[in-house]
């Protein structure tokens, strides 16, 4: 056999390898993603159930403490201000409690159809986290009509509202994967709530949503930097509103968002069969 039988496939035929495997990965990425909206079809009365909570938030606790002005927020009222931060708060409040649907596909015995499959399992976890994502833009939709409505000063260029998409997914994502995890790791429903709803509000309360970080104490700003909310926050704060900013970086927002999303999902995608043992 001549020495050079044995060689490595030439460059092009290694990338349109490569480049197949993405497209298939990706494929059934999306074919997951897309079973999980369309449960959504057959409860669209959640979309209305979640409205409430923003629609509080904006209307009774934002136009109370705008009038009190204790909170310094700079060249932004306070219902500008608070805005964003209600909407990420929303997309946390959606995400955090999804878990609990792997939970359910495991007492059914969907999870093990799941797990049988050749699909990777970081593909299954992605699958759910983009789907999250898409559940959370009906949030977004939400708070935008309310701030239109209370007269909050919007950014409408399409650029800001493309970046404002992208983090209400990243930060869905990103939270519904951690939820993911919380439940591979309790196993059953009335802890996984317990659970849940321990972690919302101090995710919450310890973040930009409602205040500034240059009002809080030092032990609180440590926690509110290592929080993925802070720059979920301060992205949205920059692109939802005119002549908004952002005090950490919306290069380093993005980033942050990023890179947790991506350890979070090889995280998950190692404890997702651990949920059925």
């Amino acid at each position: 056999m001549p020495p050079n039988a044995s060689a490595e496939p030439p460059p092009e035929d290694q990338q349109r390898g490569r480049a197949a495997a993405v497209l298939r990965y990706g494929s059934k990425v999306l074919a997951v993603a897309d079973m999980e909206v369309r449960k959504l079809r057959h409860d669209p009365s959640e979309l209305l159930t979640r409205a409430i909570q923003p629609m509080l938030w904006l209307l009774v606790f934002g136009e109370v403490f705008a009038r009190v002005r204790a909170i310094p927020t700079g060249d932004l009222s306070y219902l500008d201000f608070l805005a964003p931060g209600i909407l990420a708060q929303s997309v946390l409040f959606v995400a955090i409690f999804y878990g609990i649907s792997v939970i359910w596909e495991r007492d059914l015995g969907i999870l093990h159809k799941f797990l049988v499959s050749p699909t990777p399992r970081t593909a299954l976890v992605l699958g759910k986290a983009l789907s999250a994502g898409v559940r959370a833009l009906s949030q977004a939709i939400i708070v935008y009509v309310l701030a239109l409505v209370l007269g909050v000063r919007m950014n409408w260029h399409p650029g800001p509202l493309c970046g404002v998409v992208l983090l209400v997914i990243l930060g869905a994502a990103l939270f519904s994967t951690f939820s993911l995890i919380i439940a591979c790791i309790v196993k059953t429903r009335e802890r996984f709530m317990g659970i849940g709803q321990v972690l919302t509000m101090p995710l919450f309360f310890a973040s930009n949503a409602i205040y500034p970080t240059d009002i809080m104490p030092d032990w609180l700003k440590w926690i509110a930097h290592a929080n993925p909310l802070t720059y979920e926050v301060d992205g949205l704060r920059a692109l939802m509103l005119d002549g908004g900013g952002s005090s950490l970086g919306l290069g380093l927002d993005f980033a942050v968002l990023t890179l947790t999303l991506a350890v979070l999902v090889a995280w998950a995608g190692k404890m997702y069969p651990r949920i059925v043992v």
